[in-house]
């Protein structure tokens, strides 16, 4: 057997904790975005409360904030969906 058949070997059968680690990783992607855009809406909930003369800055804020929370998201899952495919 020579060593290139036992690295093949050895790299096909790691090749599931790969896909596991990334269902994990997309997993965790989606609960930190959807954690990062409640704490963002209820902020801007709260500071709306404050002072509601500059509810519509606020809103336009949250509204890029979520945004651009959503596409780090989502690009985090094409990755892992990526890695999962390959």
């Amino acid at each position: 057997m020579t060593v290139l058949n036992v690295v093949l070997e050895a790299t096909s059968n790691m090749a599931i904790w790969g896909q596991i680690g990334a269902a994990m990783a997309a997993a965790i992607v989606a609960i930190a975005a959807s954690y990062g855009i409640s704490t963002l809406g209820k902020t801007a909930l709260e500071s709306t409360a404050r002072q509601p003369e500059a509810a519509g800055d606020i809103r336009s804020n949250m509204i890029v904030s979520a945004a651009l929370i959503e596409g780090v998201a989502f690009f985090a899952i094409v990755i892992d969906l990526l890695i999962v495919v390959m």
